[in-house]
């Protein structure tokens, strides 16, 4: 099978693909062909050499895809061979085949195609779990996303608009704050030096109810200072940077909650709960069309690099995501 590969660390230059064995499915897994595969910040990390693989060196990248299973293990009871699914793994998605946990696995509804269903696995997922599981989100707060115009950004707009919430964003980009709008965006703030100013005026004197953050260490302080009193701030990636000072007068001051979140490290039981509980809250929201996610553009697996190369230049508006093998839909 055709596989994506890392050869070493580093540029782009290290993308390649290999002519790799299929792999075959434990007792209690599923093999799936895959017909798109999502490009996430993870992929970019890991073949940087900064995010290791929990496949360990030399991993097939790829955290979600969509697909139709062939053949599933001997323990497999409620998945059979010709199902369309979606999933999250840790490793090994940028592939014309995968093998996973078959209780991982979501049913992908008639009414989505399988293009559209492997951007829906990591941003909703990510989202979901981080508003309501980690912000504990109530109906009608109010929440600032940073880097709104992301796929996870955008998925958090979503989910927080059908609950009644006003949503404040931020990006560096005007345009993807326009485009944001569409999607339910409330409040679009550019996120410059003054960027917490904009947040306040936007929120009101009262502080946004939680913060869903991919800015990391250098926008901890002023997200304490939109807070209001008993607000929550999960932090979901560091792309400024891991490391720096906190007030904890202010954290105190405002009784407030700092939850760091990451999917993929996740033990097994964790990521069943998460699959079935977006097969059963949120699955039934893409059929009816009450909630979409947004594809930025769909790359041949066979030019990974330029993926990497857009993603890398902040160039995408939502997902994008490579054609493995795009006839299976």
């Amino acid at each position: 099978m055709r596989a994506a590969h890392y050869h070493g660390a580093g540029g782009l230059e290290v993308i390649a693909l290999d002519e790799l064995p299929i792999p075959a499915p434990g007792h209690d897994e599923a093999l799936v062909a895959v017909a798109y595969a999502g490009l996430n910040r993870a992929d970019l990390l890991e073949r940087m050499g900064r995010y290791p693989s929990p496949g360990g060196p030399g991993a097939i990248p790829g955290m979600e895809f969509s697909g139709v299973v062939r053949t599933v293990g001997a323990s497999v009871r409620d998945l059979l061979p010709g199902a369309r699914v979606c999933g999250l793994t840790g490793f090994g998605a940028q592939a014309e085949f995968v093998s996973v946990p078959a209780l991982t696995l979501i049913p992908v509804p008639d009414a989505l195609s399988l293009r559209d269903a492997a951007a829906v696995p990591e941003a909703f997922t990510t989202a979901y779990d981080a508003l309501f599981n980690q912000a504990r989100f109530a109906l009608g707060e109010t929440v600032l996303v940073h880097a709104v115009g992301s796929s996870v950004g955008l998925a958090a707009i979503a989910l927080a608009k059908a609950s009644g919430g006003f949503v404040v964003g931020t990006s560096r980009s005007t345009q993807k704050l326009e485009r944001a709008r569409a999607h339910g965006l409330d409040a679009a703030v550019t996120f410059d030096a003054a960027w917490s100013d904009g947040v306040r005026t936007a929120a009101g004197p009262r502080g946004v109810d939680c913060v869903l953050d991919f800015i990391g260490a250098p926008a901890l302080a002023a997200n304490l200072r939109v807070l209001a009193l008993g607000g929550r701030i999960v932090e979901i990636g560091t792309l400024a940077g891991a490391k720096g000072d906190i007030d904890l007068g202010a954290l105190m001051g405002k009784r407030a909650t700092l939850v760091g979140t990451m999917l993929r490290s996740r033990p097994l039981d964790e990521k069943i709960a998460l699959a079935k509980a977006f097969a059963t809250h949120l699955m039934p929201l893409f059929a009816r069309g009450a909630l979409r996610a947004e594809v930025d553009r769909v790359v041949p697996l066979a030019d990974l690099a330029e993926a990497h190369r857009a993603m890398e230049a902040n160039e995408n508006f939502g997902k994008i995501l490579l054609a493995v093998t795009p006839g299976l839909d």
